[in-house]
């Protein structure tokens, strides 16, 4: 059988794909080598004797596996990382999370009439020094500074 290369050349120009996605057909292969110009190679793609092969991609699969792992915490260790704990999870953004949390406890508890204007106000700036860490921390001092503010 006589090489076939110099047609699976012309066929990756016309077609505009690399060599090796070039696919002849075994059934027609003394057409093929017939095929010496770039007009005998484009008539055989016509008839469908040469083909380009579809392109092969990187497969998503194990990728998918390993975000559904990491989901449940799985596969998320010190090897894994890259960038400081800061740039992970930045300092500001959980400052910022927990302020709003705790404001929006304070305003409700204010709306309810559970905290008086005043006592709200003492609150509002003891949670912007950074004094409660949580809202159930804010919580029971709220109670606490009623209970008292109640007695007296």
């Amino acid at each position: 059988m006589t090489s076939l290369s110099n047609q699976k050349r012309l066929a990756a120009k016309v077609l505009g794909v690399g060599e090796s996605r070039i696919w002849l057909d075994p059934e027609k292969l003394t057409d093929v080598a017939n095929a010496i110009t770039r007009e005998d190679v484009r008539g055989l793609i016509n008839d469908g004797t040469v083909k380009s092969k579809q392109a092969q991609g990187v497969s998503r699969g194990r990728a998918r596996g390993n975000d559904v792992k990491r989901k449940k915490g799985h596969k998320t260790g010190q090897g894994t990382r890259k960038g400081a704990k800061n740039a992970r999870s930045p300092k500001k953004q959980l400052w910022m999370r927990r302020i709003r949390a705790q404001r929006r406890t304070l305003r409700t508890l204010r709306d309810n009439n559970t905290l008086d204007r005043t006592t709200y106000r003492r609150m509002y700036r003891k949670a912007k020094g950074g004094e409660y860490r949580t809202v159930s921390v804010l919580s029971t001092q709220a109670e606490i500074a009623m209970a008292t503010r109640r007695q007296n």
